[in-house]
């Protein structure tokens, strides 16, 4: 802990560029949530943070991990990583102080173990309203167990563009539900031999859950699975994104129509929405206890949905930038099995072979307004996407890459700016 003095100059000019940023991101960005992220170690540097912050009426609410300090250590070896860790430890913890500052809002997470990690917290003085009390109860519902989430679109029905009709499946619809999940089953089952091959546990697989929304076309894609013995539950929230007077209207007549709201939406296409319509943000705002259930999950969850819904629930789960979720991409000739690891999620796609042309593809990709096709069988009231996932092979295995908007550039999901999905289903309009 001891440092030259010019260390420590130093320092303090970086930190003061942070607050910096943090001011401007709140007052002149539209900012709703910051995160500070630095040790804090003392309790008088926490006070007088506290107090830095309040002068420009920003409120703090710290969270603490009362375990043993800890930093990352990609690309090192086991013994240097383990021999630097050891000495930071040693330098480190005499200067720790346990917050312990009565005065200050703090939430205090005990214990922070692979075995019991978030199992005992404390929540001290905070009385700042409605985002300290929803970021509590998301911690509540965090743990660390292995379990896979698999997200899968719903058949097509016998009225594929309307939104409104609660239509039955088509017989290419039925014929879907069934190879999906057969081919969701068969790769559960090679995955479990192929860890036993490889010298691991014997151990039966997790229980697997089914969510679906109530519309028919979901209940009726998971219905085979129903059929078999499965757990189906049916979720309101996680119904459609609502397309509202859009609804079977073209892409030329919006266009001449409601010029103003398609440039609206062509400026942001994740917070706009159409007259009487649903935007992405309204439709991450209805999905938050969903996403608080998704944590809580200690089994393997298949989740039955259409297009849209399966954007805002991949694009939280992979970090994903707000402004990409429009443009993801979800054919259905593919399920998507999400499998959280230590960084951040890894995105698998797992092939349906052998299913009609016609249903696979997702939403036409030369169309950039939230409206369903004038003709031909894509994702009946979806938002149109700008762009597509990319599939990359990386040591056997496919993982999911998104192409930015902005600059074309390719980056891995999970690298993204995800806290703001966190910021939208905490707050509400």
């Amino acid at each position: 802990m001891s440092a030259s003095a010019r260390s420590v100059l130093w320092r303090q000019k970086i930190l003061k560029k942070c607050r910096e940023d943090i001011y401007h991101f709140l007052n002149h960005e539209n900012g709703q949530i910051a995160i500070y992220d630095a040790v804090n170690p003392t309790a008088s540097g926490r006070r007088s943070l506290a107090k830095e912050f309040a002068k420009h009426d920003v409120e703090v609410s710290p969270q603490w991990y009362d375990n043993e300090p800890f930093c990352e250590y990609v690309g090192w070896t086991s013994e240097d990583a383990v021999k630097h860790y050891l000495a930071r430890m040693s330098a480190k913890i005499p200067h720790f102080e346990t917050m312990e500052e009565s005065e200050l809002n703090y939430i205090k997470v005990h214990d922070l173990q692979m075995f019991n990690a978030g199992e005992r917290m404390t929540i001290n003085n905070c009385n700042f309203g409605y985002l300290s009390h929803r970021i509590v109860f998301y911690l509540l519902n965090l743990h660390i167990k292995s379990r896979h989430t698999y997200f899968a679109r719903a058949g097509t029905s016998r009225e594929e563009d309307s939104y409104k009709t609660d239509a039955s499946l088509s017989d290419q619809g039925t014929l879907y539900a069934e190879k999906m999940g057969q081919v969701l089953l068969r790769h559960r089952e090679t995955e479990r031999q192929a860890l036993k091959t490889r010298g691991g546990p014997d151990i039966p697989l997790k229980t697997l859950k089914v969510w679906t929304s109530t519309r028919r076309r979901t209940v009726e894609t998971a219905d085979w699975l129903y059929q078999q013995g499965y757990s189906v539950r049916q979720r309101t929230q996680l119904s459609q994104l609502n397309p509202g007077v859009c609804e079977k209207m073209s892409e030329r007549r919006i266009r001449a129509e409601m010029p103003e709201e398609v440039a609206k939406h062509e400026a942001d296409p994740y917070h706009h929405r159409y007259p009487r319509a649903e935007s992405y943000h309204d439709l991450a705002v209805r999905l938050e206890p969903i996403i608080l259930e998704l944590e809580r999950q200690c089994d393997d969850l298949l989740i039955v949905a259409h297009e849209s819904v399966l954007r805002v629930l991949y694009g939280y789960l992979m970090a994903c930038n707000a402004t990409d979720i429009p443009s993801l991409s979800f054919p259905r000739n593919e399920i998507i099995e999400i499998i959280p690891a230590s960084y951040n999620n890894e995105a698998t796609s797992i092939p349906i072979p052998d299913l009609p042309p016609e249903i696979i593809p997702s939403s036409p990709e030369d169309l950039e307004i939230p409206v369903p096709p004038s003709e031909g069988p894509s994702g009946s009231a979806t938002p149109m996407i700008l762009g597509t996932p990319r599939i990359s092979p990386k040591s056997g295995t496919p993982r999911i890459t998104t192409t930015s908007p902005k600059n074309g550039t390719s980056s891995p999901q999970g690298s993204g700016e995800g806290s703001l999905l966190l910021v939208e289903r905490a707050l509400r309009d």
